[in-house]
């Protein structure tokens, strides 16, 4: 066996396949510290045991002068003693079996770590030498130990791990969580029968979305295994909209300011929600400063590794600590433990230091005799080591829901199925070099490793088997604190974990049976969660904004734009609405636009009735016409001409009613084409008439024959040929690119304008253009004749109706371009109905007036201005 100094010698020559050359001046070995287990066993194969087995170490004092002491620990922890023995009884329990490992016995040497790694480290180089002295002269033999069990902190697995690894010795761990030791890299030996923090913080993630919890405090330790939590918990919250309000780390030494530091923080905060990763022993302190400032309103988030200490059992926790929910690792049943652990005694370990402190620590009082009690059991009550163990003494006797204890327990039947599988190999079949099989009575620990890797087996109705990282699957318990019928605290189970289901599916709930903070249980209050946001929900119809510098759940509600829905709660942006579509005033929804165009409302109706009061009056002029057609003022002013224009100031009239409804295509043609050559045909025949009027009164000079060629034929081919031109322009337009319906959405984006877009805006100011042109010279001509002989002359009549004509449309163009939806096309309308009315009382009211209300003046002579008076 080798001793302690050459382990140390050892650690520097991480190769165990390289034996250095043995001194040649030294024959004897000896230990330089004594490190006596506190139970060990002999047996075929020896495997060591790890335990913190107390809460904290107090360093010698460092003078430099003479050999330092051995470190005293403090703080006996009744639960880990518990865990060690159920190692034992676990060894025992295989030893006796038939099936597993026959003829073969295992053996044990337990030590504590006292919670610290460098007493952890000391632990298992003590697990690993031998006697006191070595007579060889070669002290570098291997040890006897095939595998270790333990630890239950990260920080001391850590240590322990890397101790191990040189001697390629396998370590499986019961309770260390951090995710760090799932790298093989740097822990190749590493195995554990208990989830790694990945698996936790993802299921505090789901915890904390389901009941809604966004804005959370983190405490933790200000160790590897708090460090790397945090980083896992910071990791898997990203983007589920959960933000830490802070994150404070517990001193490694208790520093009383620094813990007010953090609680004066928790007050502070708006978080009411408080996620802790840290073992009992540093955490105890903690608390009771929490409860010493009698700090209340806190939801309390545990994780595993204090989820269910009994430390906390009291019934002076319950105030403070009632209702935290947290995670546990998996329980399971072990039969006889409970027997085991009451068997128990100081009579039967009279030297066995940890069974005294052991009935300290549950009873009270001590064991030693007076001459010989420490300082810290001076002051305590003599006992006889005859007391019963009652239900009280929970920290060691509860086994109604074993967690670490049944952690240890698979771990040692873990070692001994692989075991178990390694003796049992066949020559030939085996897994090492040319198909080998290990020697049972020499076997190396890294060939113990290899079949561990491999091992799989069943315990209490479940499957133990380790991934590649040397992890489990992935399963915890929900546990609730609730108040016990004595006034302590009891951990109910309320629920399950289960890391190898999907998203959803893994958090199953029972939320009836959960007992909140402040004592109120979801049956007899209606909101008992606690609300734990840094900013309220934003109601649908508004956005989140962030505020800057702030975590991402500090945000304002920001309503949400014109033509932007958001139809849920917390929406992180508003969605446009579909073109056809727009926002209702809540912005909860979208809803199809208004559609807009000049309907038969009180507006088109008005237009309609004007357009077809004008085209009455229009039929009702000709018809006066018609009747009086023989009369001398219907013949001197051309009554072909007359009825010519009244027909098409008619047709003027009706074309208005077609921009009225809802545009097609064919009106949208329509419209814009029957307009066009209805108005240049109505200033034709008023061209025409003007240069009948020009002309007639030309001729009455000597030799001036002009008349001949403004006959009536002439007439009509100048009417036909102005009006052809226009028909030429509207067809070219339709041809090539005509008017059409559209949907305008650009103009009002809260409305659909439903519009005739004029296709060519070229054709379009071509046909005004051309009638315009029109207007302009029939307005010219009727202008220079406005000043000839005559009693009645129709030029002066001409211009000023034609002045009106171009005052209209002159005006209608900057009033088109700027009119807003159906209202362009209203001014349109108004354009034609003006521009027409002003024709016909211009040309025709003088008339009508004449023939309807003094017909005498509707003579010959009087038109020619050769009245007779008496």
């Amino acid at each position: 066996m080798t001793p302690l100094l050459v382990v140390l010698w050892s650690l520097s020559y991480p190769s165990s396949a390289v034996t250095p050359a043995s001194p040649t001046t030294a024959s004897v070995c000896s230990l330089q510290g004594n490190f006596e287990p506190d139970f060990q066993a002999d047996g075929d194969f020896i495997i060591g045991g790890i335990f913190a087995m107390h809460y904290r170490v107090e360093p010698p004092d460092k003078k430099f002068t003479d050999k330092p002491a051995a470190p005293q620990c403090w703080g006996f922890d009744p639960r880990s003693f518990r865990w060690a023995q159920t190692m034992r009884l676990a060894v025992e329990e295989i030893n006796q079996s038939q099936n597993l490992l026959p003829n073969f016995t295992l053996g044990y040497k337990i030590h504590d770590s006292c919670t610290t790694p460098v007493t952890a480290q000391a632990a298992v180089l003590a697990v690993l030498n031998g006697p006191q002295k070595s007579g060889s002269i070669v002290c570098s033999a291997k040890s006897h130990v095939l595998a270790v069990v333990g630890e239950s902190g990260s920080r001391q697995s850590i240590v322990l791990s890397r101790t191990l690894e040189p001697f390629r010795i396998p370590m499986i761990s019961y309770f260390s969580t951090c995710s760090c030791l799932s790298n093989k890299n740097e822990f190749p030996t590493f195995f554990r029968v208990v989830p790694n923090d990945d698996y936790q913080v993802k299921a505090i993630a789901r915890l904390l979305q389901k009941f809604g919890w966004m804005w959370v405090g983190v405490v933790l330790e200000n160790h590897d295994y708090g460090k790397f939590a945090l980083q896992g918990l910071i990791k898997e919250i990203k983007n589920t909209g959960i933000c830490l309000a802070y994150h404070e780390m517990i001193p490694k030494v208790y520093n009383r300011e620094r813990v007010q530091e953090i609680l004066n923080i928790m007050k502070q905060s708006t978080a009411k929600v408080v996620v802790v990763f840290a073992a009992e022993g540093e955490l105890y302190p903690f608390l009771k400063d929490y409860m010493d400032q009698n700090i209340t309103g806190i939801q309390w988030i545990a994780s595993e590794a204090w989820v269910t200490a009994s430390l906390f059992t009291g019934s002076e926790f319950y105030p403070f600590l009632g209702g935290t929910i947290g995670f546990a690792i998996r329980q399971g049943p072990i039969p006889g433990l409970r027997d085991y652990l009451t068997d128990i005694n100081p009579l039967r370990y009279p030297s066995n230091p940890l069974v005294h402190e052991l009935w300290d620590a549950l009873y009270g009082c001590t064991l030693y005799p007076s001459s010989n009690r420490t300082q810290t059991s001076s002051q305590l009550p003599p006992c006889s080591g005859l007391e019963p163990l009652k239900e009280q003494h929970s920290a060691y006797l509860n086994t109604s829901s074993p967690r670490g204890a049944y952690n240890v327990y698979k771990a040692v039947y873990a070692i001994a199925h692989s075991l178990h599988n390694l003796i049992s190999c066949k020559p030939g079949r085996g897994p090492f070099h040319n198909s080998s099989c290990a020697d049972a009575r020499n076997i190396q620990p890294w060939q113990l490793q290899h079949y561990l890797q491999e091992v799989s087996f069943s315990i209490s109705g479940e499957k133990v088997n380790f991934d590649a990282n040397g992890d489990v699957v992935p399963s915890y318990d929900v546990i609730n604190w609730q108040r016990g019928a004595a006034g302590n605290i009891e951990f109910v189970n309320v629920g399950r974990f289960d890391g190898a289901k999907e998203a959803g599916l893994d958090l199953v709930i029972q939320e009836e049976a959960l007992m909140w903070t402040g004592h109120q249980r979801e049956a007899s209050c209606t909101q008992c969660v606690l609300v734990s946001v840094c900013s309220e929900s934003c109601a649908p119809g508004s956005r989140k904004a962030v505020r800057r510098g702030e975590p991402l759940c500090c945000f304002d509600c920001v309503p949400c734009d014109s033509g932007k829905i958001s139809n849920k709660t917390d929406s992180i942006d508003c969605t446009s609405c579909p073109e056809d579509f727009w926002s209702n005033a809540a912005r909860t929804e979208c809803i199809p636009k208004a559609i807009e165009y000049l309907s038969h409302d009180a507006m088109g109706l008005t237009l309609t009735v004007i357009a077809v009061l004008g085209a009455c009056l229009t039929v009702a002029v000709l018809g006066v016409f018609l009747y009086h057609r023989n009369t001398p003022i219907v013949k001197v002013n051309n009554s072909e001409l007359s009825f010519f224009i009244l027909l098409s100031l008619t047709l003027c009239f009706l074309c208005a009613l077609v921009f009225i409804g809802e545009p097609t295509s064919w009106s949208c043609m329509l419209r814009h084409t029957a307009f066009s050559i209805a108005f240049s045909l109505c200033i034709s025949c008023i061209l025409g008439k003007t240069l009948v009027v020009l002309a007639a009164f030309t001729a009455t000079r000597p030799g001036n024959n002009i008349m001949k060629w403004l006959g009536p034929k002439q007439q009509r081919f100048i009417i036909s040929a102005c009006t052809f031109i226009q028909v030429i322009i509207c067809a070219v337009w339709l041809i090539t690119a005509p008017p059409f319906p559209n949907k305008n959405t650009q103009y009002q984006r809260s409305r659909i304008i439903l519009e005739c877009s004029v296709g060519s805006e070229k054709a379009f100011w071509c046909v005004l253009g051309y009638i315009g042109f029109l207007a302009a010279l029939c307005f010219i001509l009727a202008f220079l004749a406005r000043k000839l002989p005559g009693n009645f002359n129709e030029a002066k009549y001409i211009t000023f109706s034609m002045l009106i004509f171009c005052a209209v449309w002159l005006a209608f163009i900057p009033a088109y371009v700027s009119s807003p939806g159906k209202f362009t096309v209203a001014v349109e309308i108004f354009a034609i109905l003006a521009s027409s009315f002003g024709l016909l009382l211009c040309l025709f009211a003088p008339k009508c007036y004449i023939i309807l209300l003094n017909p005498e003046k509707n003579t010959k002579l009087n038109l020619m201005g050769r009245v007779v008076t008496r």
